[in-house]
């Protein structure tokens, strides 16, 4: 999903469809810079249509510059809180009708086929991993398809194709 702003680029955002079960991440967003200010304000415009006015975020203040605790966005303030004990790489969006949107924050620095990767893993329908766990998981191996295990001499597959995932334990003998 893109939405564009007159003399802005596009707003890179990938969400799970609307009618998806619900998993620990609403999607993934891939700011242009680390500059908060910036980036806010096209991000809240996007998200308006789905998520209703957004009225405040939380964010890790480690990789984002000191910014203001408000950010005009859309027309009004987005109050910003600072808590470093979140995730670094996750943005929670707050709704004053619709409740909270969780987002991946691709850093903007990453190569755009890791981007996409980790884009596709957030905005999975009814996705259990963390950000910590979908950021590690690219990092360690990033040719590796995401929701892929080692099936052996064969390669890789995804986990629930044709048989459960420990099978292949029982068929060798180890239990």
């Amino acid at each position: 999903m893109t939405s564009t702003t007159a003399l802005t680029r596009p707003t890179r955002l990938a969400l799970t469809p609307k009618t998806s079960m619900a998993g620990l991440l609403d999607g993934a967003w891939w700011p242009y810079s680390r500059d908060l200010a910036t980036e806010l304000p096209p991000l809240v415009e996007a998200l308006e249509g789905r998520w209703g006015r957004i009225t405040r975020i939380t964010v890790n203040p480690a990789p984002w510059p000191v910014t203001s605790h408000k950010v005009s966005a859309g027309g009004h303030t987005v109050h910003a809180g600072w808590f470093t004990e979140q995730d670094r790489d996750k943005m929670i969006l707050l709704s004053y009708s619709l409740g909270r949107c969780d987002l991946l924050v691709v850093p903007p620095e990453t190569e755009p086929a890791a981007a996409t990767r980790l884009m596709a893993a957030a905005s999975t329908p009814g996705n259990l991993h963390t950000t910590e766990t979908v950021m590690s998981r690219e990092s360690r191996a990033p040719a590796v398809p995401f929701g892929a295990v080692n099936s052996g001499r064969h390669g890789y597959r995804r986990a629930d194709e044709n048989h459960h995932p420990r099978a292949r334990f029982h068929r060798s003998g180890i239990r």
